[in-house]
């Protein structure tokens, strides 16, 4: 078959396994069903806060839909989304195949069982103590019978870690690209923290907040983070056709990275029993932590320098361009939460939610999709409609700053107010208007992720890629 030469995804399908392309395809696939699932409980919750009757079943409760937003949105989009674009950039940049297809199916398989079976636990009220992003029970209880959830996960990404450790192995280059450092960092530390997160032993008395904000933390900031930065250091040159503005600032951040986010989760225990040397620490690596942020977000933007054409023609670079931004500011605004003074203002309200908001989606998320965007098309031969991709793009954006600026500026508020001896149910009473802008808000980007699942659609491998395969040998 004749290829269309000047269309660059289709030159790049060609060749392709198709077994390959549909597996990543299914990796992204399965994380927009965990997306909009996510979403439609997460809306579910945000507007409970204006009408706190709604849909009164104990299943679908506040207290249990909520951790299932959670874990929907962090566990199954995010996770999925940027493993399904590292199976796509391990292999590619090492100029191999991926070593094992069978063991990525598998990692799906068992990510995917151990999330549902979490999930329904959830929403019949097992819960592992209602602490931040480990509310998911280890293990499903149905009678007297366990069935494994968070285990499963913990086997799926050790089997992804030595899957992609034996793809680098094979590679057919002298050197690991900085993508694949990252990607190989996630997948170990990910396992260590899970583990550590859910050994019972190490959550007694008061070790039981500091290990809670050391797993809460580590979780974004030694999964997400490596998979969102290492899939940009390879999408973005390959985006704009030039290499990465400084190597040396990707490995400057690497290994700062691993130095300086581990041990700042307990800024989120100021002012507790926590010891206070401990809490000083937290602090002071918070700050320092604006080393490998802006030595990451530094090196985007400086590549981005001088692109603007390419940004206002292309459908994959302003994703990239809101998740670099919003990487190096949801940083920054985390760094400043750290301080005391900050703290004692914006902690236990709903300034933190704002942050964390603008951390998964404008940083995490944002950069995905615009890696999808950027690379599906190369696997698959497709091509989403423009239109669309700028629909997604508009209203993600648009509802990301709805609920950011509301629950930032009503949080504030509330903060101040306490601070001033203002009574606790008035504080809720001012809240309220800043919760309808936060649910207004959630509905644009849920609408934003339909448009994204009709996009992902339209970007599946076809009986295209499979025409593109050269003849087998008789």
């Amino acid at each position: 078959m004749k290829i269309p030469v000047g269309i660059p995804v289709f030159v790049a399908a060609a060749g392709i396994d198709p077994r390959f392309a549909r597996l990543v395809h299914r990796y992204l696939l399965s994380a927009v069903v965990w997306l909009l699932l996510g979403s439609l409980a997460g809306l579910l919750d945000a507007f409970r806060f204006n009408f706190p009757e709604l849909a009164e079943i104990s299943w679908l409760s506040f207290g249990r839909v909520r951790p299932v937003h959670t874990s929907l949105v962090l566990f199954g989009w995010a996770s999925l989304g940027l493993l399904g674009i590292a199976l796509y950039v391990v292999p590619r940049s090492s100029r191999t195949t991926l070593y094992s297809l069978k063991a990525a199916r598998a990692s799906l398989w068992l990510w995917n069982t151990g999330l549902l079976l979490g999930c329904v636990g959830l929403l019949l009220g097992q819960n592992n103590g209602n602490m931040e992003y480990r509310e998911m029970p280890a293990f499903l209880r149905v009678g007297g019978l366990p069935l494994p959830a968070v285990p499963l996960m913990a086997a799926s990404v050790l089997l992804l870690a030595w899957n992609f450790y034996k793809t680098m192995a094979t590679r057919k280059v002298s050197q690991i690209y900085i993508s694949n450092w990252f990607f190989l960092l996630a997948t170990l530390a990910v396992a260590v923290v899970i583990v550590i997160g859910y050994v019972p032993w190490f959550n007694r008395g008061l070790s039981q907040p500091v290990i809670q904000g050391w797993y809460m933390h580590n979780v974004v900031g030694m999964w997400f983070t490596p998979l969102a930065v290492g899939a940009t250091y390879y999408t973005l040159p390959k985006l704009l056709n030039k290499p990465i503005y400084s190597y040396a600032l990707g490995v400057l951040g690497f290994w700062t990275h691993i130095v300086f986010y581990t041990l700042i989760g307990t800024h989120h225990y100021i002012f507790s029993p926590v010891p206070p040397w401990l809490q000083t620490a937290a602090i002071i690596f918070s700050t320092a932590m604006m080393v490998p942020v802006w030595a990451s977000t530094g090196n985007f933007l400086l590549t981005m320098r001088g692109e603007r054409s390419a940004i206002r023609t292309s459908y994959s670079l302003p994703f990239l361009f809101v998740g670099a931004v919003a990487y190096g500011l949801a940083s920054t605004q985390g760094t400043a939460e750290a301080f005391k003074s900050a703290n004692e203002a914006w902690h236990f309200t709903h300034f933190t939610v704002g942050h964390s908001h603008l951390a998964m989606i404008g940083f995490v998320s944002f950069l995905a999709w615009g890696s999808i965007y950027g690379l599906l098309p190369r696997i698959s031969g497709r091509e989403p409609r423009v239109e669309l991709v700028s629909v997604h793009f508009w209203l993600s954006f648009i509802g990301l700053m709805m609920m950011f600026f509301s629950l930032s500026i009503g949080g504030h508020n509330t903060g101040m107010a306490w601070i001033e001896g203002t009574s606790f149910i008035e504080t809720v009473r001012a809240m309220a208007p800043y919760w309808v802008w936060r649910s207004v808000g959630g509905t644009f980007m849920l609408l934003g992720h339909i448009v994204f699942a009709i996009n992902l659609w339209s970007m599946r491998p076809g009986a295209f890629v499979d025409l593109m395969q050269p003849p087998k040998a008789e």
